[in-house]
């Protein structure tokens, strides 16, 4: 945890743009989740067949993973990342407790006091808001506090599509292999969490007279956290509505979840602002690459990295090309089809790595992929999920190697990989070819003698309709045509992943050393 207190004093600002761009995703699906869960609750408290068909359907969602639903909710929105899915997302999941707080509440109500209203000559819309509801109001916030504080950790995932918020930290450690970052987005979204569910509390507390005060100091403290609480969450919808409406101007830059897309993602968007003066929005840190370009062909981001074998089989579906000409003709020709333009190659190729723990591969006398093949029934192997399932990784590896591992492979997330090969929780992986962690972990890349593996060359995809409207974006996102080779690209990897520096200030550098930005 060495350097967390400096890395909290270098992102202040970012951070407390987090917490409140938190907040007011949590705030704002919490309301449209009692909008939605009140009406509903009120209904199923009126019948009892209406409340197993609606409490059915709401725990139906509530068991489908959160990953999952993420994944579903992009294809319902076509693409779309940021802030939209991740909302409908969180309102599905808050609305069941308070559909269930609120049909627990009116049925709790004595039947003498609806009696009693019902005698005063009113009609059965006036009990219900004037007697029914206020009566029912403290039940219904237990369920809005419950989704509230289930909503501040749900919506860290949320960070994987590019809404904004305290996930974007803790998966930027993850891809990072930084404790300092995972914390830094952990412990604020934990006393975000508890914070609500203190404020709420007393909100409850105070409106119930048959609840016991928490005591006069207790009480103010709590007090003073929903008034904090509140400032936040509406600087933070002053900062986003206000940003929103200069929008048109932004050019949305994205990138996968790995140093090295980061880091060219840091670098296309300097070079960006520094060349054309038009401000960027670095949505970086994003999930595969189907997540990028389908927010790309779509609109949600203009410009990220990606590599010519992957766009070739992955995007356009079309078999491997050994040749890498080839293969960027081809990509350069089916994506311009898509409205996709394909930049000039940054200079370097980032091929698929099958790794081992060098003392372990020397050991087997295995420095071939075909050498592994003679070894795999002993060893136990974990690749990333999009590797399994890519027609240019794991399939087409064990039919081309004729691979066959002890147990089936174990699937995580690849910047995990790493670490598990090096402390012998797993004997081999894919990695990447250019990542500084290979010979930072002392591992070796074992050399695809059958030549499997299609060029993989760095090219900056961006949408023609971006580049038609300013023709300074082509400038600026070929200044690095060619400028950035293997080493280098290795070396800047390590800078991230091994000395744990912030990519944004790794990317600055080596762009300064370019003499493409001047002074520090």
């Amino acid at each position: 945890m060495n350097g967390l207190w400096e890395l909290i004093v270098a992102n202040r600002w970012e951070l407390l743009e987090a917490v409140a761009a938190h907040l007011v995703l949590v705030v704002e699906a919490v309301g449209i989740a009692a909008a939605m869960g009140v009406p509903l609750g009120v209904a199923a408290s009126r019948s009892e067949r209406l409340e197993r068909g609606i409490l059915a359907v709401a725990n139906a969602l509530q068991t489908v993973p959160s990953l999952a639903m993420l994944g579903f909710l992009l294809i319902v929105f076509q693409g779309a990342i940021g802030k939209p899915p991740a909302l409908a997302a969180l309102v599905v999941y808050a609305v069941l407790p308070i559909v269930k707080n609120t049909t627990l509440g009116l049925r709790g109500i004595d039947a003498a006091v609806r009696e009693s209203a019902a005698a005063l000559g009113l009609t059965g819309w006036q009990r219900l808001l004037w007697v029914e509801l206020p009566l029912a109001v403290p039940s219904i916030l237990s369920g809005v506090r419950l989704a509230m504080v289930a909503s501040v950790g749900m919506a860290a995932i949320a960070a994987l599509i590019g809404a904004e918020g305290l996930g974007r930290f803790i998966f930027r450690g993850v891809s990072l292999a930084d404790l300092r970052l995972i914390w830094l987005g952990a412990a604020p979204a934990a006393v975000v969490a508890l914070a609500c569910d203190a404020a709420l509390d007393e909100l409850e507390r105070r409106l119930d007279p048959l609840r016991r005060s928490a005591g006069h100091w207790a009480g103010r403290t709590r007090l003073l956290l929903a008034a904090g609480l509140a400032g936040l969450t509406l600087w933070g919808l002053v900062r986003e509505y206000g940003r929103g409406s200069e929008a048109a101007g932004w050019v949305r830059v994205g990138s996968k979840d790995s140093a090295e897309p980061i880091l060219l993602g840091h670098m296309l968007a300097e070079l960006i602002e520094a060349e054309t003066g038009r401000p960027v929005d670095r949505r970086l840190n994003l999930g595969g690459t189907l997540v990028c370009f389908n927010a790309l062909e779509r609109g949600g981001l203009d410009v990220y990295v990606e590599y010519t074998g992957t766009a070739l089989t992955t995007i356009l579906g079309r078999e491997p090309v050994r040749d890498a000409r080839e293969a960027r003709e081809q990509v350069a020709r089916g994506l311009s089809e898509r409205g996709i333009r394909v930049m000039s190659t940054l200079g370097f190729e980032n091929t698929f790595a099958i790794l081992m723990r060098r003392e372990h591969a020397q050991r087997l006398g295995i420095r071939t992929i075909s050498d592994l093949a003679r070894h795999a029934g002993a060893l136990r192997a974990g690749f990333g999920p999009e590797f399994m399932s890519r027609p240019d990784g794991y399939p087409g590896l064990v039919e081309t190697y004729g691979l066959r591992f002890a147990s089936t492979p174990l699937e995580m997330d690849r910047n995990l990989l790493y670490e598990a090969v090096r402390r012998g929780t797993l004997d081999v992986a894919a990695g990447d070819s250019t990542d500084g962690r290979v010979e930072e972990l002392d591992l070796v890349v074992l050399e695809d003698d059958r030549s499997y593996f299609p060029p993989y060359e760095a090219v900056p995809l961006v949408r023609a309709s971006v580049i038609e409207a300013d023709p300074r974006l082509a400038d600026a996102l070929n200044r690095l045509a060619g400028r950035i080779d293997a080493a280098t690209m290795r070396r800047l990897n390590a800078e991230v992943d091994g000395k744990k520096r912030p990519p944004r200030e790794v990317a600055r550098e080596f762009l300064r050393e370019q003499g493409f930005l001047g002074g520090p």
